[in-house]
């Protein structure tokens, strides 16, 4: 398994960011099930990610039709999304606003300009070892 590099740098760095703000995370679709995302599992998630400043698009998951797997509060992508992707559900859609200090921080990251806030829809579509659940109501989701 092959992870983005901007999504990857971050682990490698000999030092951490300072947490100057927080991630802000708007739930777009919720489900209800009885096992959530923890700190070290392995996850699947497709994903948009802009730029907060002019809504430019800089990465997709869904472009190359395959979710980007990690496991999730290990440092192996950006601590927005270790932070963001905690506690949710198969099929759970989420939107993330990541400061840079959450992110790249004051460095350019390929299309991201240094000190960028930066924008993600999330989705998660696996959870490894859990099976999607279904609902009890015919698979009624709540958007929100």
């Amino acid at each position: 398994m092959r992870l983005p590099l901007s999504l990857l740098l971050p682990a490698l760095l000999p030092f951490p960011l300072t947490l100057a703000t927080s991630v802000t995370t708007e739930y777009t679709l919720t489900n209800t099930c009885t096992r959530k995302t923890q700190r070290g599992d392995s996850i699947e998630v497709h994903y948009r990610g802009t730029l907060a400043s002019d809504g430019s698009e800089f990465d997709a998951s869904y472009k190359r039709g395959k979710p980007l797997g990690f496991t999730v509060g290990k440092g192996m992508v950006i601590q927005g999304w270790d932070e963001g992707l905690l506690d949710m559900c198969i099929g759970d859609k989420r939107k993330l606003t990541i400061p840079p200090e959450h992110g790249y921080g004051q460095r350019a990251m390929g299309p991201i300009p240094a000190g960028s806030t930066l924008i993600f829809e999330t989705e998660l579509i696996g959870l490894q070892g859990v099976e999607k659940e279904e609902e009890e109501d015919g698979g009624a989701k709540e958007e929100l």
